[in-house]
């Protein structure tokens, strides 16, 4: 099932987005050098402001947009079906798109944030399956240059609270588990997963080189022998990580994260400090923008967190801290701060937006309702910033 609804401007968009619960839903901020999307609007005093202009009420009651833009709904949970025939799991969040191969459209590869009771959870698809008695995972869904669905199918089951993520260079998608279940098979862990190649995906192994926490969001540096990764946990709160690739295992490509030992390479915690030398215990100081700290990194001295989480562990010095580590990307060499305008509104309720990611091109935009789970294929003039 799909459905389109003309909405429709002026002005761009950045890939830096910030989401939130409120009614005015998806927002966008302009920041520093990512010009690549970006679009202004002309104020009446002949200032050029961040923004399409405001938002035009939805007929359908779902997703407002600026004039000139218009939606595909590409996957509704329970609605829509799986190529297999079960319907399209519940709760999609982080969100990753890959070119379509001869690049007509895009494969988007959709987390699923299920816990073992949620509704419509990820169909135990033979030979997918990580832990059958949880409903989480993701699935990948084709669809082509004008956003319509192709097909969509389980790309890895029965793991638990598929959150957030992260892309690696090499095209694939690393989806991480935001939980510290021990239940069953154990779970805190990430996996990877192939948008293009089904038998990758096949007898999913964990990467418990990366630990074993409430995970958030990773990033892998362009050179991929490092990843950085976030954990949102509370109680005390979460940390920022470190993985660093044990020499042999470089070049790190396809394939070689599934490979990896559950204790090669080093993880680390953050340690940070003021540049006069005072030790920071939790990022919640930082109010200032472009505030900068000195940076060491502490050995976790149990990554599996046999016994203790990872964040309650003795470091060989206090660490840092921050409540709600979730998204991050890799910097381009910009400046931080900048405009923020409202691009998109939850007209449905109060669910949050979750996985803004822009197709190859850069003309559509995915982005996701979690609940009751809409998937949506925005487009529209998108275009630079003169």
């Amino acid at each position: 099932m799909t459905a389109s609804h003309d909405i429709a401007a002026e002005g761009g968009l950045s890939r830096r987005t910030v989401l939130s619960r409120s009614a005015a839903g998806l927002g966008i901020a302009l920041t520093g050098s990512l010009n690549g999307l970006f679009g202004t609007s002309a104020s009446a005093a002949g200032r050029r402001v961040a923004g399409y202009g405001p938002l035009v009420d939805d007929p359908a009651g779902l997703l407002s947009l600026p004039e000139g833009f218009s939606y595909t709904v590409v996957a509704q949970s329970g609605v829509t079906r799986l190529e297999s025939g079960e319907p399209t799991p519940g709760d999609p969040d982080g969100t990753a798109a890959f070119v379509r191969h001869g690049g007509n459209g895009s494969v988007l590869v959709n987390n699923h944030e299920i816990s073992a009771s949620d509704p419509n959870p990820v169909p135990l698809t033979p030979g997918f399956v990580y832990d059958p008695a949880f409903g989480g995972g993701t699935t990948n869904i084709e669809v082509d240059k004008d956003g319509n669905r192709v097909r969509e199918y389980v790309s890895l089951a029965g793991t638990l609270n598929n959150c957030a993520g992260g892309r690696t260079p090499w095209e694939t998608w690393l989806t991480c588990e935001e939980s510290e279940s021990r239940s069953g098979r154990g779970h805190g862990y990430v996996c990877k997963v192939d948008p293009y190649d089904q038998d990758a995906n096949r007898n999913p192994k964990p990467i418990k080189a990366f630990g074993r926490y409430a995970h958030e969001s990773c990033v892998v540096e362009p050179q991929g022998a490092r990843v950085y990764l976030t954990e949102d946990a509370g109680n005390p709160n979460g940390l920022l990580y470190r993985w660093t690739a044990p020499g042999e295992a470089l070049p790190l490509g396809r394939g070689s994260l599934r490979a990896l030992a559950d204790d090669a390479g080093t993880l680390e915690a953050m340690r940070a400090s003021t540049r006069a030398g005072t030790f920071v215990p939790d990022l919640s100081i930082a109010t200032r923008p472009g505030t900068t700290y000195k940076v060491e990194w502490l050995t976790v001295p149990d990554r599996d967190a046999r016994t203790v989480s990872t964040r309650n562990q003795a470091y060989a010095k206090p660490i840092t801290r921050s409540r709600k580590l979730e998204g991050m990307w890799w910097g381009d060499g910009s400046t931080d701060g900048g405009e923020v305008f409202f691009f998109a509104r939850n007209d449905l309720n109060d669910s949050e937006f979750t996985g803004p990611t822009f197709s190859g091109n850069k003309k559509t935009l995915f982005a996701n309702i979690q609940s009751p789970g809409y998937v949506f294929a925005i487009q529209g003039p998108f275009r630079k910033q003169r």
